[in-house]
């Protein structure tokens, strides 16, 4: 077995909530041994292990074993649809999956050898939000500079962590990495126990939580919650931008909260606000941890200095080695093309000048209308600065004078709410070009489980609507 079974050695038996530290051991090194008989038996050199396992304890166990076995690991959603299982079968080919009955799950396939040395490669899903699931190929050297990272920045020996987010997303399993890997404790809780009081008893100054916005937004609904969350040591705050109000209210009932920026490829955030800045009045998303390099530049590819707008681009020790590729023959390629030099994220921001990050939005998503660069972050703060909506989103939609139009598809707060009112106090926030020219109420906004909005879906619904008028 590899380097990591040495990590038992540090844990306490209490370490992960709930399992005992033997028994969990004896259930990875059987499933260790179940992948080595597999590839015995068939003759291959490298598994492509799925783990899906809804058990959170059976998910981990598979996800050491696999790891140990040097296999390629895929981590799934057991709540994908049809639509997109097959997707990832189909981009997968896998032998073996733990979890989820698939048909046509375990076939085996001729296995081409990328040169890279013999190590197991993790695949971890990002993207989807549109129906197009691709993998972040990660290492355990990846998500371990990911780990040293953290513990540097935070000062911390063991890191204890209550996990409210899914394992089979790099915000859930980096939770794990970081207790695993420090010899700290892991508190693995569902979010719907959580809002329903179900509370594990730890002591929470000792420990780090990670929410991402909407979930903050439901539980500082309840006060019980709220006094709960302001007993965590930290409160990472990641997934996606939080609204100015939902950060005020936080810092208003001295939450330690930790905005943070970070994503998949880069196996968690590389850039973090540590709670004394936050309840000090700062903001944006911090600084960039001891792991990582951040630099802004133009569409040129020339540095910019602080406080100039600009592409955001990365490097870092914890950077994913490319995105996983049905062909194998062309591994190599996709790893070179991410791991040298920088990685060109999507997203715009800025540097100030005390070397705090600022997020203004993602490329992708600016809208041209009338020729002027709109970003929706802008507009949506200020839309739920009037308190008149629970949620919003603003996209664009095409349009033969403007280029496009800037729409806001939102949820009201009441159902008397006047859009006049909103476009009323907007006129006076923003410049008369971003003030949404359309407004479409919605139920619910279609988010994920990391709070991300799913663009195309709503730009479906926008059309639709739009259409049917």
């Amino acid at each position: 077995m590899i380097e990591m079974f040495a990590d038992f050695d540090n844990l306490a038996n209490d370490w992960l909530f709930g399992c005992d530290k033997y028994q969990f051991r004896q259930l990875v090194e059987k499933l260790y041994l179940e992948i080595l008989d597999y590839e015995s038996e068939k003759n291959i050199r490298q598994t492509k292990v799925i783990i899906c396992d809804r058990d959170h304890i059976n998910f981990l166990a598979g996800f050491l074993a696999a790891c140990a076995a040097k296999s390629q690991v895929f981590l799934c959603n057991p709540d994908w649809g049809e639509n997109e299982w097959q997707q990832v079968l189909n981009l997968v080919q896998p032998d073996i999956i733990f979890g989820k009955e698939v048909t046509g799950k375990a076939r085996q396939v001729s296995y081409l050898s990328p040169s890279i040395p013999h190590s197991p490669l993790i695949m971890i899903p990002t993207g989807g939000s549109s129906g197009d699931i691709k993998f972040a190929v990660h290492t355990w050297d990846t998500l371990t500079a990911s780990v040293r990272g953290f513990k540097e920045y935070f000062q911390v020996n063991k890191v204890n962590s209550v996990c409210v987010l899914p394992l089979y997303h790099v915000s859930g399993l980096m939770q794990f990495m970081r207790s695993f890997s420090t010899g700290g404790k892991l508190v693995i809780l569902p979010f719907c126990q959580l809002e329903l009081g179900e509370i594990p008893k730890v002591n929470q100054s000792d420990f780090f939580i990670s929410l991402v916005p909407t979930q903050l937004q439901r539980l500082l609904e309840s006060l019980s919650l709220t006094k709960y969350l302001s007993e965590f040591k930290t409160v990472l705050l990641g997934g996606t931008a939080a609204w100015n109000e939902l950060l005020e209210k936080a810092k208003s009932y001295q939450i330690k909260l930790a905005p943070t920026y970070g994503m998949t490829e880069t196996a968690s955030q590389i850039v973090t606000l540590k709670p004394n800045d936050f309840l000090n009045g700062k903001v944006g998303c911090g600084q960039v941890l001891p792991h990582a390099e951040v630099i802004i530049c133009d569409e040129k590819n020339n540095i910019l200095p602080a406080n100039n707008i600009g592409l955001i681009k990365i490097k870092s020790a914890s950077l994913s080695l490319g995105y996983y590729h049905e062909n194998n023959q062309n591994i190599d390629k996709i790893y070179t093309n991410m791991s040298l030099g920088h990685f060109l994220t999507d997203d715009i921001g800025y540097f100030d000048q005390n070397e705090y990050l600022h997020i203004i939005g993602r490329n992708s998503e600016k809208i041209i209308t009338g020729g002027e660069n709109v970003y929706p972050k802008e507009i949506e703060a200020a839309i739920r600065a009037t308190e008149m909506v629970i949620d919003v989103c603003i996209i664009g939609v095409p349009d033969k004078y403007w280029g496009q139009i800037i729409t806001a598809i939102y949820i009201p707060k009441y159902s008397s709410t006047s859009i006049f009112a909103i476009q009323t106090i907007l006129k006076y926030k923003l410049s008369k070009f971003k003030v949404p020219k359309h407004w479409i109420p919605i139920a619910e906004l279609p988010r994920n489980q990391q709070g991300k909005i799913n663009h195309q879906k709503l730009y479906e619904i926008a059309m639709h609507l739009m259409n049917n008028k």
